[in-house]
């Protein structure tokens, strides 16, 4: 159905250009749509044109026409005015509402049919014959985005998007919750991960501006074929959950460069905990103060470079093999050395995932 905000711009638009006032109603005489007060008393001129065969009738100074989808009766369009002109206008927005129509129909069958692809509610052969009604292209390489707005039920960021690309015919923008929009985009000849990411900033900066939304976007990895798109759906919403855990000051996150992260979010939570157990005897690997925290990740941006650390933190050299010694001594664990290093940080990526569960509610 369309929106009820699409109908008034139309009216007003033709209004502009006509200088006629329309109305646009439901078949219960409920107005949608218009550009003047109508009034109630046409209630039962409206209702008894709509149980009429006739498709056009002019009543007391106004033109009703009726605009149906398939023999159903969806609207009834009134020109105010009685002569030839008026009828001519109303005749046209009758129209302009009717393509309106088969338009948003179309629409809605291909987001319904990208919705189910996503949830992979679609049998092999339901792609395939679909795809060819709906006129989509099924051998062609696209990505999934996943753009999460800030706030439940956010349409503008929706209808942002939406115009961003509305010339894009091979697109598809749809939502599968109440905070998800999700961007099925192909991709053209060449077009590549550089591409796909630039495309990712670009939406973040749009609807942070223009929506005034805070959004974080991630996607998928680029598919060859249609029957991928829902893995590539489920490789973006595994980059923006990941993302949430490990990652949480990017805004645009990859799937391919979530790295140890996406292995430690496949972790059951007991063999997590047992990890902890085994190796610091029960303690927590965060539980340093945040000097020694910002320290230790100083140091591991820098990997492993003692000199380079102690520079940027503007600390003696020797003094930072003394924090560094404390931490041995403390943990067992020499993070001058590579793969205790590599055991230290993946336990501080353990406890952040184990925290972020146990205060995430399902």
């Amino acid at each position: 159905m369309i929106s009820n905000q699409i109908l008034q711009t139309t009216l007003d638009g033709i209004k502009e250009i006509s200088r006629i006032n329309l109305c646009v109603t439901d078949p219960e005489a409920k107005a949608v749509a218009t550009t003047f007060a109508m009034e109630s008393s046409f209630n039962e001129a409206i209702i008894s044109f709509a149980n009429s065969p006739a498709d056009s009738q002019a009543v007391s100074g106004y033109q009703f026409f009726k605009v149906s989808d398939n023999n159903q009766l969806e609207y009834i369009l009134i020109a105010q005015g009685s002569t030839d002109d008026v009828y001519m206008v109303g005749k046209m927005a009758a129209f302009q509402v009717q393509n309106l129509l088969v338009a948003y129909k179309e629409r809605f069958d291909k987001d319904n049919f990208i919705k189910n692809l996503l949830l992979d509610n679609l049998l092999l052969v339901d792609i395939f014959n679909r795809a060819k009604k709906l006129h989509i292209q099924v051998d062609a390489r696209r990505v999934v985005y996943i753009i999460e707005t800030d706030s439940d039920k956010d349409n503008s960021a929706l209808e942002t998007v939406r115009t961003m690309f509305a010339g894009e015919s091979n697109d598809f923008i749809t939502a599968v919750d109440e905070k998800s929009i999700i961007f099925v985009k192909k991709l053209e000849d060449g077009e590549g991960y550089t591409e796909v990411n630039q495309l990712a900033n670009t939406v973040l900066d749009m609807l942070n501006t223009e929506a005034m939304a805070k959004v974080r976007v991630a996607y998928g990895t680029i598919i060859h074929d249609l029957r991928e798109v829902s893995r590539s759906y489920k490789e973006a919403r595994m980059a923006l959950d990941v993302g949430k855990i490990f990652y949480s000051e990017a805004n645009v996150i990859a799937y391919s460069t979530l790295g140890i992260g996406r292995l430690i979010y496949q972790l059951p939570l007991p063999l997590c905990k047992m990890f902890i157990k085994e190796v610091f005897d029960g303690k927590s690997p965060d539980n340093f103060d945040e000097e020694t925290l910002y320290t230790i990740n100083k140091f591991f941006e820098n990997s492993l470079n003692v000199s380079e650390t102690s520079r940027q933190l503007y600390i003696h050299r020797n003094t930072l093999v003394y924090r560094l010694d404390k931490i041995q001594k403390t943990t067992g664990l020499d993070l001058r050395v590579f793969d205790d290093a590599i055991t230290f940080k993946i336990a501080l990526m353990v406890v952040k995932y184990m925290k972020y569960m146990e205060n995430t509610d399902f």
